[in-house]
């Protein structure tokens, strides 16, 4: 089979003959659809006019998912790639090289742990947090590079290669005794065997516009690439104009005022974490049965201070029924006593009142829309405590 794709990756459209059908799956004698690799995504497109709607590689052969064809082996089939979603794939994996390179002179020590390319979202998985100074200082060298039209260019070298200590490359990955290695210019070498552009001007621009955990893996950080990438920068810096002007300060001095307002939201925090702590101590129990029975409302929820005067309260065998009100109710319910069910009574009055929960006997929490609904929601959550307290024996 021939990997037009490897030759040139700007060729979206061409002319195969059918070599094997296998249900939706049939293979050609060459195709430009690259199969992904590399943390690119497949390509899509059509052959016959019918959609294309994956591609994989099985061996050495390229195989090509057409649900609903009728192609039979020997057939001459007109093909296309979808150009505009390529290209974009094309703009996003050169991207992502520039941008962990520039990430690389940032903080020499970081690796790379997993990439993806797809037309919906693009990011780098890196093996630790980074700093937005370092992010900056890493997308500044990769729109450098775009202001400076570098040209990619492919070439192979054998594994035992003394250059092959100079291009950024995980070995132990790369089963064939050749590597392909893209170089952009003099500002990154790297194996790879994904698709590319020609030159760096093609991408326009391009922008960090996200940093989010990715678990045990690190911390993935988002971009995107070309007009997509100018468009998010526009629409970030209006939204950033907003919120300086919001918070009355400077441009300048809008990160330092940010930190500020975290800081002072922070002691605040902690202050209606204490005032809830108290509200819940001072509440006084009813006695059912021989049972004490906690219950209050009110407008500070803070889920942690909840849970531990739950657990105290459980731990001498009381009942506890907590709401708090916010832009919805927020139902809490644990019980230390052995006929009180807290999942069977939450759920029987929550679902009563439009809202839903769930849980355990011992410990169950839920939801309800209307807010005006906190005391009828309590009434009817201690009913039916009271009801099942009174058949213990």
């Amino acid at each position: 089979m021939i990997k037009i794709y490897e030759q040139d990756a700007y060729v979206s459209e061409f002319e195969g003959t059918v070599t094997s059908v296998n249900g939706e799956w049939i293979s050609l004698n060459a195709t430009a659809f690259y199969p992904g690799g590399g943390g690119q995504t497949n390509d899509l497109g059509k052959i016959c006019g019918l959609d294309v709607v994956d591609v994989k590689q099985k061996d050495d052969d390229i195989l090509h998912r057409v649900p609903g064809h009728s192609m039979n082996v020997g057939d001459t089939v007109w093909c296309s790639v979808d150009w505009n979603r390529r290209y974009d794939l094309m703009m996003g994996h050169t991207a992502e090289h520039l941008l962990f390179g520039g990430l690389k002179r940032a903080v020499p020590d970081i690796e790379i742990v997993k990439i993806f390319i797809s037309p919906e979202s693009k990011y780098v998985v890196v093996d630790r947090d980074v700093s937005w100074d370092d992010i900056m200082k890493a997308q500044d060298f990769v729109n450098t590079a775009v202001n400076d039209n570098l040209s990619v260019m492919k070439s192979t070298m054998g594994k035992d290669d003394p250059d092959v200590d100079n291009i950024r490359a995980k070995l132990e990955r790369i089963d064939d005794d050749l590597i392909t290695v893209v170089e952009i210019g003099d500002a990154d070498v790297a194996a790879c065997s994904g698709l590319h552009v020609r030159d760096t001007e093609e991408l326009v621009a391009v922008l960090v516009d996200r940093k989010v955990s990715a678990g045990k893996d690190g911390y993935a950080i988002h971009f995107r690439v070309g007009n997509d990438a100018v468009a998010m920068s526009m629409k970030l810096a209006n939204k950033c104009l907003q919120m300086i002007e919001t918070m009355g300060t400077k441009p300048e001095d809008a990160v330092k005022a940010a930190q500020n307002l975290k800081q002072q939201n922070n002691i605040m925090t902690g202050q209606l974490r204490y005032a809830l702590y108290c509200m819940i101590d001072d509440m006084r129990p009813d006695t059912v049965n021989g049972v004490h029975v906690y219950s209050g409302i009110f407008r500070i929820n803070d889920k942690d201070v909840i849970t531990e005067a739950f657990e105290w309260m459980r731990g001498k065998g009381a009942v506890s029924v907590i709401i708090t009100e916010e832009e919805s109710l927020s139902v809490y319910m644990s019980s230390g006593a052995k006929n009180v069910d807290c999942s069977e009574i939450l759920k029987k009055v929550v679902t009563g009142y439009g809202g839903r929960g769930g849980g355990k006997r011992e410990y169950a929490q839920g939801g309800v829309p209307d807010i005006s609904n906190a005391k009828y929601v309590l009434h009817d959550m201690l009913d039916l405590v009271s009801t099942a307290l009174k058949r213990e024996n």
